[in-house]
């Protein structure tokens, strides 16, 4: 097999190609012939040693993958040898070959391509998890989504109409809102790169113009840093505010802003959710799939990089070019 791993702490430039024997499963694992990965912003923390999960080195990064099943372990007795499936390894996505457990392999649906199952599980099921369980988004409500572009923002942007919201989708640039249009987004508005507070003012004033008086009911916020609080002063009496992700830091609220609006800030951290949850996670892939197949959701990829171009992949992400999801073909 071939990875390319981390064996240092560092970026993307210190992934090294490597070869290696092809693994053997263990009792409840597989073994899955990458075809394609999905390249998410947790990869480039990772081999940093700045995401929560730190894998002993050395490792590949790569959270999420599709490809066929090529060896059974011992107790796996509802997955087969040549099964197309889709996997959530956490890390070592980035290879020619991934052991996953059993509990995070999906069998995927024939028609369904091994680019768009590579990144279709952690987008559409952590927006999934966050409008349906965490905000209880109910038709005609308003949406705003902050990172709008982004693999999770765009998963959530279609996820927002698939579930009868009005969506406005917050991007960076004309580009972006541009796609986020074609996605469906019923409105768009692009933020500074820089938000200091004039601009944060100007920001939230944008926000309340294009949700009316009443302001938003939930915010998905994928960016943080001095973006959520112009997001939350634009909250609607009784709005949610889903906490996703971070690229632009962990933002300070100011805690009375919640008693004002009498709104909640949520988590959502979904990966726990499907441990603790399985039978809800699963009931959640179903709809999923089912929406999938109807045409009401497609993972939007912008870009597509050979194994030995990963670096290249997680450059394009950090450095916020990407539009939608980009995805490392295996082959």
């Amino acid at each position: 097999m071939r990875a390319m791993m981390s064996v240092d702490v560092g970026g993307p430039d210190a992934l090294v190609m490597t070869e290696a024997e092809t693994p053997n499963p263990k009792k409840g694992e597989v073994v899955i012939r990458v075809r394609a990965a999905g390249v998410n912003f947790p990869d480039t923390l990772i081999i940093r040693d700045l995401y929560q999960m730190k894998p002993p080195r050395p490792f590949a990064p790569g959270g999420e993958v599709a490809g066929d099943i090529e060896a059974v372990g011992e107790g796996v007795t509802h997955l087969s040898v040549g099964q197309r499936v889709l996997a959530v390894p956490g890390f070592n996505g980035f290879a020619t070959h991934v052991v996953a457990h059993k509990s995070g392999v999906v069998p995927i649906p024939d028609d369904m391509p091994y680019d768009q199952a590579s990144c279709f599980i952690l987008t559409y099921g952590t927006s999934h998890y966050a409008l349906k369980q965490r905000a209880q988004l109910k038709e005609g409500e308003t949406l705003l989504i902050l990172g709008a572009a982004g693999g999770v923002g765009a998963a959530a942007i279609e996820l927002g109409k698939a579930m009868g919201a009005k969506v406005i989708a917050a991007v960076s640039s004309e580009e972006k809102a541009a796609f986020c249009k074609g996605l469906g987004a019923d409105e768009t508005i692009i933020y500074p790169r820089e938000m200091d507070r004039d601009a944060q003012k100007a920001f939230s004033g944008a926000i309340k113009e294009v949700a009316g008086p009443g302001g938003v009911n939930v915010v998905y916020d994928a960016v943080g840093g001095n973006y959520a609080e112009p997001a939350v002063r634009a909250l609607a009496w009784e709005g949610r505010f889903l906490v996703i992700g971070f690229p632009a830091g962990i933002p300070k609220l100011p805690l009375n802003l919640t008693l004002l609006k009498n709104c909640q800030v949520v988590g959502v951290f979904w990966g726990a959710f499907t441990r603790m949850e399985p039978d809800v996670h699963q009931a959640n892939l179903a709809e999923l799939f089912e929406w999938w197949g109807k045409g009401l959701i497609k993972p939007q990829i912008s870009a597509r990089f050979p194994l030995e171009d990963a670096a290249d992949a997680l450059k394009m992400l950090e450095d916020r070019k990407v539009l939608g999801k980009v995805v490392i073909e295996v082959g």
